[in-house]
């Protein structure tokens, strides 16, 4: 290598014994730089730190004037080094001077020197700051001593993101780092929560950067490698299962980039230039991260998170590292981060010491989303890059109701949400007032508020609340939490614990609603084209009539002697119905035969969210006890928009004419019959949208417990008849309109209507 001495192994164990020096930040980095002129037989090389007002500061140098450290700046973008930080690349000039970007700092003395050698300090993609050398003549730098100093760069960003440097930033600046941010995505789940950040998928934290045996880290690479593969491969093969479609294409983009040349060249390379192989696969990330990141092609972003998930399964493989964060290790105040995540992994934490969820992916209408909701966790989806910006126990805010992140607030930050947070505990204080005061609106229309529930620890609300009854319990998430399948003694377990805590209010059992992303750990799994449209609920019931049987002799057997509700869910036919009628009717008998008491009022119900049912509605409202309309999965199917791909997610407002319309043909014909109908999707929790059912006929409205208070807060000051006049005149005023929001949030102001 020219004008280099000793070569990158020899440099990096002088580094390796730098770092490990008992001295001050200011002085190790001093050293650094001396080592890595040295050995690059270069005049200069300079560090400058990206600050949290977004300027590059200069803060180490051999070569120029000592007296300009710490008072040196420019901005991202400005000069040579401004460039290489706002681009994440590289920059090697023989004749610095002559570049258009150049910018003179007459303070540094540089104008001597014409060779400029520039990289970013990398971490997660995100530049830290720029390394420099400089030499007097003109001269090429080679391509290895650029790998040299992007290797080099890597200690620099371990050093710059263990918090060192900032003992020696002066006062009133932080280094980018440790700025704080403030971001903004989806509101899901109101609250606010305030604690320290856990990744749910934790970065591996690599320990050893610096090899003397290349060949061993070779070989480790190598083997890893393969287990990875071998991996994909077994993933493909399952997806071949299940047929051609968009997942079998996805895997393979996988597959390919497992085996792409180029980026396994990289990583030999960086194993070569003195890197243990975790860390070759850190530095080759970041290089790849920084780049695409930049990209506004949505398919080369897309590609990303491919790489991302790749090089995430090689350095856990490396390293032997859990996915998961141990749940012994999680703080009292856990603000759970990640890019994406299922409601059974949310599940998987301890709810105690919960107190918020952030999600690069998983809007509003996301499963996820809903067992956040349950829970009580104020929750925002949707923020970019999230994953990339934290580091593990950062103090973070979460703004469950205005979308709002803030991550390692200042004080005065901090101080107003802490009091955002006494204020709606206060508020949740009022609505607890109001437990025992009727759900009737101002002109006397009766309106029941139901209770969601799903587990156990969720009985309680009930009295909390004032709920009128459990008008949806998920009987799915007793299966999602279990290491096993439940039996029917653990699930009849269950289901009368849940009778007996509630002995004076009804409960609506919802049959297993599994398939799509609710996926049971310990059940076979096989990719779907469309998995919302896809194998589940009653269909995998029906399918599996063992199953469906065994969950309802269960209920049967719990609900002896009392008033039982159940009801099927995702049903789309007649025919669908009575199959899983005719299955409970043989368990009666069974029962029956063995001597078990039956429930002694028994009703039967069905969720409309499949299009289907109505134009059948008049034929299934004569078999039924009962219907629960399933709002979420109702709107995405009839607006053709996955709740769960936040591109098409709000295309449509349930405040929609042709929404509204829809949801009021169902109470109008269920009218008709005297068929109890109530509405269990999220829209009944939200005050506003509450309004307009109450609006549009609904007398019964199923909910998350935080959500009672605001809804019957709203409903006893509302006028019901009068809401509903103003609705039909709207919807007849604006039949083509995207929705009638704005004119009923104007009634309710208007009115004194608290939404």
């Amino acid at each position: 290598m020219r004008g280099a001495l000793g070569g990158p192994r020899l440099l990096l164990r002088r580094l390796r014994e730098v770092m490990a020096e008992p001295v001050n930040a200011q002085a190790r980095l001093d050293k650094i730089v001396v080592n890595i002129a040295s050995n690059m037989v270069a005049e200069v090389c300079s560090v400058y730190v990206l600050r949290d007002d977004g300027r590059l500061e200069l803060f180490a140098t051999e070569g120029l004037n000592h007296e300009a450290v710490h008072l040196t700046t420019m901005r991202s973008g400005e000069g040579l080094v401004g460039r290489i930080a706002e681009s994440a690349e590289s920059l090697a000039l023989s004749d610095a001077q002559s570049h258009p970007a150049f910018s003179y700092k007459p303070e540094t003395g540089e104008e001597i020197y014409h060779s400029f050698l520039g990289v970013p300090i990398l971490r997660g993609g995100n530049t830290l700051g720029v390394l420099v050398v400089q030499n007097k003549a003109r001269r090429t730098y080679s391509e290895e001593e650029v790998e040299v100093l992007q290797t080099t760069a890597m200690l620099l960003a371990e050093m710059i993101a263990s918090g060192e440097l900032q003992s020696i930033v002066r006062p009133g600046n932080n280094i980018a780092l440790r700025r704080p941010l403030a971001l903004h995505g989806s509101a899901v789940a109101e609250g606010v929560g305030l604690g320290h950040v856990v990744l749910h998928e934790p970065r591996v934290s690599i320990k050893q950067l610096i090899s003397d045996d290349p060949a061993r880290e070779e070989s480790r690479l190598d083997a890893a490698l393969e287990s990875v593969r071998h991996t994909i491969d077994t993933l493909i093969d399952r997806g071949d299962q299940a047929g051609p479609g968009e997942h079998v294409e996805v895997l393979e983009t996988f597959r390919m980039f497992a085996h792409d040349r180029g980026w396994l060249r990289r990583l030999r390379e960086a194993i070569a230039s003195g890197l243990t192989a975790e860390a070759a696969v850190e530095r080759v990330q970041n290089d790849a991260r920084a780049k695409l990141q930049r990209r506004t092609d949505p398919y080369l972003r897309e590609r990303l998170h491919d790489l991302d998930d790749l090089a995430n399964r090689l350095l856990h493989e490396l390293t032997g590292e859990s996915f998961v964060v141990a749940h012994d290790q999680m703080p009292d105040n856990a603000i759970i981060v990640a890019r994406t995540m299922g409601p059974a992994a949310l599940l998987d934490y301890d709810r105690g010491k919960l107190r918020g969820l952030v999600l690069e992916d998983g809007g509003p209408s996301s499963h996820v989303a809903i067992i956040a909701r349950a829970l009580g966790i104020p929750m925002v989806g949707d923020v970019k890059n999230i994953v990339d910006l934290v580091e593990p126990n950062d103090a973070i805010i979460v703004d469950g109701s205005a979308g709002d992140v803030q991550l390692r607030p200042q004080p005065d930050v901090e101080a107003s949400y802490g009091e955002k947070a006494r204020l709606r505990a206060k508020r949740q204080e009022q609505y607890h007032k109001l437990r025992d005061v009727p759900a009737l609106t101002k002109d006397g229309v009766a309106i029941g508020l139901h209770m969601n529930a799903g587990l156990a620890i969720d009985l309680p609300h009930v009295a909390e609340t004032g709920a009128a009854s459990i008008g949806l319990f998920r009987t799915e998430l007793q299966f999602m939490v279990a290491a096993q399948f439940p039996r029917v003694k653990e699930q009849y377990a269950l289901y009368k614990n849940v009778m007996d805590a509630v002995p004076d209010v009804p409960v609506t059992f919802r049959t297993l609603d599994i398939g799509g992303d609710k996926i049971l750990p310990y059940m076979s799994h096989f990719e779907e084209d469309n998995p919302a449209l896809g194998w589940r609920a009653i269909r995998i019931g029906l399918d599996r009539p063992a199953l469906l049987r065994l969950q309802l002799r269960a209920m049967l057997r719990a609900g002896a002697g009392r008033e039982m509700r159940i009801m099927f869910p995702m049903v789309a036919t007649c025919a669908e119905f009575d199959a899983a009628k005719h299955l409970l009717e043989r368990e009666i008998a069974h029962l029956t035969l063995h001597k078990y008491e039956l429930p002694r009022d028994l009703k039967l119900g069905i969720m409309i969210e499949v299009p289907s049912v109505l134009w059948q509605l008049d034929e299934m409202l004569a078999r039924v006890d009962f219907v629960s309309v399933g709002s979420n999965d109702l709107m995405q199917y009839v607006f053709a928009a996955d709740r769960d791909n936040r591109r098409v997610a709000d295309r449509f407002d349930p405040l929609s004419p042709p929404a509204l319309r829809l949801l009021k043909s169902i109470t109008d014909r269920a009218a008709l019959t005297g068929t109890p109908v109530t509405l269990c999707g999220e829209i009944g929790g939200r005050p506003l949208e509450a309004m307009a059912l109450i609006g549009i006929g609904y007398r019964g409205l199923s909910m998350s417990p935080a959500s009672i208070g605001p809804v019957k807060a709203m409903l006893l000051a509302l006028n019901a008849s009068e809401v509903a006049g103003l609705i039909e005149d709207l919807l007849a005023q604006k039949s083509g309109a995207q929705s009638i929001r704005q004119e009923l949030r104007a009634y309710a102001e208007a009115k004194g209507v608290p939404l």
